[in-house]
């Protein structure tokens, strides 16, 4: 697929992520999805099952560039809330909220997942109605416990029952990603491990197009635990490919997933 490990470096931290976010290759990646692509095939037809009501109050975390956000404010969503910590992908969500005219539907801001309920612009605002956390945002949070908090928060700004529609890598979907994953095991086991890496499932490469990815694979196992420990009841979870065909574009711009939905457990 083009990619290959970088050169070891200390530790990957939220800093390293935002920076990597920040470099001009992924901004622009970013960007050109969220002016071209729009939402995919299987994001829609979950956010039509889950999100029907277009007044309904929705925060999106980790919304980049503005592709789902924007997407949505356009299919007639009109309370929309998005952050990123990502200040140049934001701005370019900023951009493409400006140059469509979407002011009134979506409200943008800088925040940290992990730090988010405690936002000044979301003091003082009712619950939310439900809240979304695609393209695999969340694995892309270092550490697990950083991972529960980010979920905390959400949970923290949603209503009882509110659904949160998110996805994630499943390192247990293919068979070749299980085999690679027993060669990692093997490296951990040694201590042979990228020193990098701070969990097993941590992954980060390199793209020259994109430039550095950290993302976090987990196990199905592990999700459904995370959503249990961070006041989450788990409702739905399915693979991408049985959920809606994606069109080439998407295919060629992202890889496979699987997408939950849990609802917040008062």
């Amino acid at each position: 697929m083009g990619e290959k490990q970088p050169a070891s470096q200390p530790p990957i931290r939220g800093a390293t992520v935002r920076a990597d976010f920040n470099d001009l290759r992924a901004v622009i990646h970013y960007t050109k999805a969220a002016h071209e692509l729009g939402l995919w095939a299987s994001e829609q037809r979950l956010i039509e099952c889950y999100f029907p009501k277009k007044n309904a109050r929705l925060i999106e975390a980790g919304c980049g560039a503005g592709r789902v956000s924007v997407a949505l404010a356009e299919a007639g969503y009109t309370r929309l809330y998005a952050f990123d910590f990502s200040e140049e992908l934001l701005a370019q969500a900023h951009s493409l909220v400006c140059e469509r005219r979407l002011e009134k539907r979506l409200t943008l801001f800088h925040a940290d997942a992990t730090r988010v309920a405690a936002h000044p612009i979301l003091q003082g605002t009712a619950p939310f109605d439900g809240a979304l956390f695609l393209f695999n945002g969340l694995m892309q949070i270092p550490l697990r416990r950083n991972r529960r908090r980010a979920l905390r928060q959400l949970a923290a700004l949603c209503r009882p029952g509110a659904p949160l529609l998110f996805t994630t890598h499943d390192r247990e979907d293919s068979p070749e990603e299980r085999a690679l994953w027993r060669l990692e095991a093997a490296r951990w086991t040694r201590g042979k491990q990228d020193p990098a890496l701070r969990e097993f499932g941590d992954r980060y490469y390199e793209d020259a197009a994109i430039g550095r990815t950290f993302m976090h694979l987990p196990t199905r196992d592990e999700i459904l635990a995370d959503l249990k420990a961070t006041g989450w009841q788990h409702h739905f979870d399915a693979m991408r490919r049985d959920i809606a065909r994606e069109p080439r574009p998407v295919r060629e711009f992202s890889d496979e997933c699987r997408f939950w939905v849990a609802h917040q457990h008062s």
